[in-house]
């Protein structure tokens, strides 16, 4: 009990030596706490926004530091000088990261830091983040997709495709910098080289040869394993992108909206025949040599989606049917 009333003494000085400042005090206000056991606290204050302002502070904490302090010093001692602002409340934090850990400041103090270990592969994954986010290096992709012909006029007419059959494979390489970044979302802007082959199977019996004026598409007149015409191309898209990120900055998802432009560099057709005989021409088909379009790029978390749409006609005019190109699929 004793220990706890030098405690409450000592807390009346500490406090009046708080509000005191370094400047002489002409007590206006003052607040007096009579105890049971005939022990008082006494505060004075400059005026009531000061005795307020003792709402900032920790006085358990206070009394408790006091009263440990009380054990150690002589008797009849009961003046003890405490700077009042480490009994403040509320405590300021200031993290800073750094290569081999965080260092936290309390209170601005640079004596009061201590430093938390992160694994390597934390660092590692934090790198990978802000790497994927502000990507500007080239990179290396592999598009798979299936491809389709969208008819714009009923005559002439072309085989069916094999839905299956007909697939789209290309390989890219690109850079993606950010344009404009955001907490939230960022606009960066997808561009590089692309060599793609649009495979078209045809649903049947057809091949592809080129006639004296138009391209043309007969009976074979036997069963074929399979018949397709490939056109492989070299093409640049540009493709503006907004991704997206949750509140720890990881992407959630992205989408984009462009364009590209192509040129053929080869085109075969390519016969199976139902014995496992072989039979590849190369020709142009009259074909068009120079393609664009424009394409979409949808992305879920690791998952890329693209679109592609021909704008331009897939053979020359009045030498084929008037056909527009439509490939969609997954990139990696």
């Amino acid at each position: 009990m004793n220990k706890v009333l030098r405690a409450v003494a000592t807390v009346t000085v500490c406090l009046i030596a708080m509000l005191a400042q370094a400047k002489p005090m002409s007590p206006t206000d003052s607040l007096v706490i009579r105890f049971a056991n005939r022990t008082r606290l006494v505060i004075y204050a400059p005026d009531k926004a000061a005795i307020q302002a003792l709402s900032n502070y920790d006085l358990n904490k206070i009394v408790r530091e006091m009263g440990m302090k009380l054990d150690s010093v002589p008797g009849g001692q009961t003046r003890i000088s405490q700077d009042g602002d480490r009994y403040l409340k509320d405590t300021v934090l200031v993290v800073t990261k750094k290569s081999d850990g965080v260092t936290v400041i309390i209170n601005g103090k640079t004596d009061s830091t201590q430093r938390t270990s992160k694994r390597d592969s934390d660092y590692e994954r934090e790198r990978r983040e802000r790497r994927d986010r502000d990507k500007g290096s080239f990179d290396y992709g592999l598009s798979i997709g299936l491809n389709n012909l969208i008819q714009q006029s009923s005559s002439p007419t072309y085989p069916d495709l094999s839905p299956i059959g007909s697939r789209y494979v290309a390989l890219s390489v690109g850079a993606m910098p950010t344009i404009i970044r955001g907490k939230y979302a960022s606009l960066k802007l997808y561009y590089g080289v692309e060599l793609a082959w649009n495979n078209f199977m045809f649903d049947g019996n057809y091949i592809a040869q080129k006639g004296t004026t138009a391209v043309e598409f007969p009976d074979a007149g036997r069963d074929l394993q399979k018949s397709k015409l490939t056109v492989c191309t070299i093409g640049v898209p540009v493709v503006p992108r907004v991704t997206f990120y949750n509140s720890s900055g990881k992407k959630v998802c992205h989408i984009g909206l462009g364009g590209y432009a192509n040129y053929r560099l080869d085109s075969y057709r390519k016969i199976k025949e139902a014995d496992g005989g072989k039979d590849r021409r190369h020709s142009d088909f009259y074909l068009n040599n120079f393609r664009y379009g424009l394409m979409a790029h949808l992305g879920i978390r690791s998952l890329d989606f693209f679109v592609k749409y021909d704008m331009s006609p897939l053979f020359q005019t009045n030498k084929g049917p008037d056909v527009r190109t439509l490939s969609f699929g997954i990139g990696f």
